[in-house]
């Protein structure tokens, strides 16, 4: 509460909140924050995997804090939870309670049809925003046959009632964002997704990454649409109807 009031001010971005969390944390707490602001749109990871960023600690000898090191090489012996009923009480909770509508995160072409389950039972509706996601050690790999097989899985559950987005991390990043665009779909970029800017230079911010994609995306001829049109697209509830 003391920074999304000030993003809200300063820009009609729309707000997105995790509900994965972090390792080891209750359903109570990855719910505790977006139900007291009752955004716009929240992740929701569609199925229990591995998680595993372990590699990272063997990669580097110097680390900033103590917590670093510990805190990859516990992704070894952990997992990410999201069975059946934490998935649907974070739907009764949020998308029922407060209008709250989903990204939905597909780390495996399995988690594609865990949407496609709630949305027969009548828990969830269209439009929906499937976010894949490639290269997390657990999920489907960094490969762009998979990004080719994922689209085409959704087409098959979803139809026209979708909208598809893609992230890889690390240095497949770009490619995939380039290509995902290419097909028709959306993308993210982030510093939680990949360090780098280009090969062997760090990106100073989030926001580096933005414009990079921005300009790709424009060159190839397409337009960036504007937050109105994204509420529009994935029929939010307008953030004039948030907690913050």
């Amino acid at each position: 509460m003391k920074f999304l009031p000030r993003i809200k001010q300063s820009t009609d971005a729309v707000i997105n909140l995790t509900t994965g969390g972090g390792p080891g944390m209750t359903i109570a707490e990855r719910l505790a924050a977006p139900k007291i602001v009752q955004p716009e749109l929240t992740s929701l990871n569609m199925g229990t995997l591995n998680f595993g960023v372990f590699g990272l600690a063997e990669r580097y000898s110097e680390w900033k804090h103590d917590w670093e090191k510990p805190f990859l090489e516990s992704s070894r012996a952990g997992f990410q939870s999201n069975t059946f009923a934490q998935i649907e009480e974070i739907i009764r909770t949020l998308w029922h309670g407060h209008g709250t509508r989903f990204e939905y995160e597909c780390y495996d072409v399995g988690h594609l049809y865990t949407v496609r389950h709630f949305a027969d039972r009548g828990l969830i509706e269209p439009p929906f925003f499937i976010q894949c996601i490639f290269g997390i050690l657990g999920g489907i790999g960094a490969h762009l046959d998979h990004l080719m097989h994922m689209a085409n899985t959704a087409d098959r559950l979803f139809g026209n009632d979708y909208y598809l987005s893609c992230f890889a991390v690390g240095a497949d990043q770009m490619k995939f964002l380039t290509t995902c665009a290419m097909m028709g779909g959306c993308v993210r970029v982030g510093l939680e997704d990949s360090l780098y800017i280009a090969r062997g230079q760090l990106a100073q911010s989030n926001a580096d990454q933005v414009r990079k994609i921005r300009r790709i995306v424009e060159e190839i001829g397409l337009e960036v649409a504007t937050p109105a049109e994204a509420r529009e697209m994935l029929h939010l509830k307008g953030g004039d109807r948030v907690g913050f």
